[in-house]
């Protein structure tokens, strides 16, 4: 399938666009680790929905971006976004990091996936972080030229007050 038939649109989020993409993201960590995670899990997150958008506000005032998909009815289905690298992969020599590429499972196999990735971090190298065992996105980043270098980490708490324990992260670089 592809995005030619599908009535979607990418475009640079703004304010408003904010906690849409969050109750997006937090539907679609529901479609993707709810057979790895509990209920509280994504009932936490909920609850920290608001800490969160004030958050994202924040870094949006300072200069952040990030990119939305948008349907037909005007719910965003998709979302993502890149940064310059961090210092602590600064020893993969990529210029940019994947920091957030989110789908809604309606929209598997469609490309949109594809499109968010290019507007976010092009398609040079660049770096991404994924939960070990999402085979999906792990087969999605390998198909568009990233590989994992090595480097696993425990995901533990990313001190939003929701718990990653029992969880680790791969790195995948695209040269």
């Amino acid at each position: 399938m592809s995005t030619a038939g599908l009535s979607v649109s990418l475009r640079k989020a703004t304010v408003d666009d904010v906690r849409p993409t969050l109750e997006m993201k937090l539907a679609a960590w529901r479609e993707t680790y709810a057979h790895v995670r509990p209920e509280s899990f994504f009932a936490a997150k909920e609850a920290g929905l608001e800490k969160e958008t004030d958050w994202w506000l924040r870094g949006l005032a300072a200069g952040a971006e990030f990119w939305i998909a948008v349907d037909a009815e005007g719910s965003v289905v998709g979302c993502a976004g890149g940064t310059p690298t961090q210092d602590d992969d600064a020893d993969t020599g990529v210029p940019v990091e994947l920091q957030m590429l989110y789908v809604r499972s309606a929209y598997y196999g469609t490309g949109l996936g594809e499109r968010l990735l290019q507007t976010a971090v092009g398609t040079g190298p660049a770096l991404a972080w994924v939960v070990q065992g999402n085979d999906r996105a792990i087969a999605f980043y390998r198909k568009h030229g990233f590989a994992p270098d090595g480097r696993v980490e425990p995901c533990g708490d990313w001190g939003d007050g929701v718990d990653w324990t029992g969880l680790d992260e791969v790195r995948l670089v695209r040269r």
